[in-house]
Formats: structure tokens, C-alpha cells, sequence
């Protein structure tokens, strides 16, 4: 991912609309790259300052942000590891397929 993808996939993280293949992109890009962090930060910010501020609600946006990328950690953990268990039953559906086959021509 290159930085103009990243700034244009920021609202999306930002309103929690991204998929997980775009989140795992997103946050190896973040990682590496200290302008696309602060972009993120400053955008973050005007998004989510504007709406506390048009609630009326105190808030604490730098905490909010840490928040918002540990929530998108455990959700690409939790992909990750659904991912796994999926390939599992994928080989466990295969392995009971072919010893059924086997069965049947040679029972």
C-alpha cells in the first residue's frame, strides 16, 4: 500500500468500514510510515474532535485513537485465527472425502 491509498482508506478506519484484507494492508503501511501516522492522527482528530464537540461530550481523542488501532489489532487477530481454523476444517473435510472414496472402491 502507498501512501495515497492509505489517506484515502482513512475515513473508512476512521467509521470502522474497513474489511479486514485492507485492514491488515493499512496497519503494515501505518507501521512503517511516521506521515501516514500523522495523517491518521490529524484526521482522526477533526473527525471525531467535531463530533464530541457537537455533543456537548468531554473526550480525550489521542486515548480514542490508541483505542481504535488496539480494536483493529485483536480484530485482525481474530481473523487471522478464524482463517487458521477454517484451513483446518478445509484439510479435515478433504482427508474424510478421500477416505470415503477409498472406502467405497476398495470395501
Amino acid at each position: 500500500m502507498n501512501c495515497k491509498e492509505f489517506e484515502r482508506i482513512i475515513p473508512s478506519f476512521i467509521h470502522r468500514e474497513i474489511d479486514y484484507p485492507k485492514l491488515k494492508e493499512f496497519s503494515e503501511h501505518m507501521k512503517g510510515c511516521a506521515d501516514c501516522r500523522e495523517e491518521l492522527t490529524i484526521q482522526f482528530l477533526v473527525s471525531e474532535g467535531m463530533q464530541h464537540l457537537e455533543e456537548g461530550d468531554s473526550f480525550d481523542l489521542q486515548k480514542e485513537l490508541r483505542e481504535r488501532m488496539e480494536e483493529a489489532r485483536h480484530a485482525m487477530k481474530r481473523q487471522k485465527k478464524l482463517s487458521g481454523l477454517g484451513t483446518v476444517f478445509e484439510l479435515l473435510g478433504i482427508g474424510i472425502s478421500v477416505g470415503a472414496l477409498v472406502w467405497l472402491f476398495f470395501a
